[in-house]
């Protein structure tokens, strides 16, 4: 968790990769089937027959286990929360990790919306980029909504992470 942590400071104390046309997504390194983009940050890798990486895929299945209930299916949000498929064609990645981790409040005479912080939260914080890599890809378009119908074996790397993180 301590890694997670810091891991967290780190991405908000660097450079900003946006989303949208102001920052590219393009994979042009892949680490153990990470793939991140010019700047380091994580992002998707959508084949030419649709098949995603193993992330994004995680990305879709953790979204809609802990995401969706207020942020509507495919990040296309609903009447408790805004669409993330359209935030993040704004927002970075350390704004989102710290969005994640910290929660905000929205409190005024005409509303008041409220997101909880996850930092605490391994079946978040453990899948974040995950997330994140999902949720850029449905900002740029680059996949449907609905559950992807290819994508990636999970790498060994992968599993060690996930293993590390959730403590089995």
């Amino acid at each position: 968790m301590i890694c997670l942590l810091v891991a967290t400071i780190m991405f908000a104390a660097c450079g900003t990769a946006y989303a949208d046309g102001s920052g590219d997504p393009t994979a042009v390194k892949s680490e153990d089937g990470k793939y991140l983009d010019k700047e380091g940050n994580p992002t998707y890798k959508v084949g030419a027959d649709g098949t995603v990486d193993w992330y994004t895929y995680s990305g879709f299945r953790r979204y809609h286990s802990d995401c969706h209930v207020c942020h509507g299916p495919d990040g296309e949000g609903s009447s408790y929360a805004p669409a993330l498929s359209k935030s993040l064609q704004t927002m970075n990645y350390g704004d989102f990790l710290g969005l994640a981790a910290s929660g905000r409040k929205n409190v005024n005479t005409a509303q008041e919306n409220v997101m909880p912080a996850f930092g605490d939260n391994r079946n978040v914080m453990c899948y974040i980029d995950d997330m994140y890599v999902y949720l850029r890809a449905r900002a740029n378009g680059a996949v449907p909504r609905g559950r992807p119908a290819k994508h990636e074996n999970k790498s060994p790397a992968a599993e060690k992470a996930e293993s590390s993180c959730m403590g089995s």
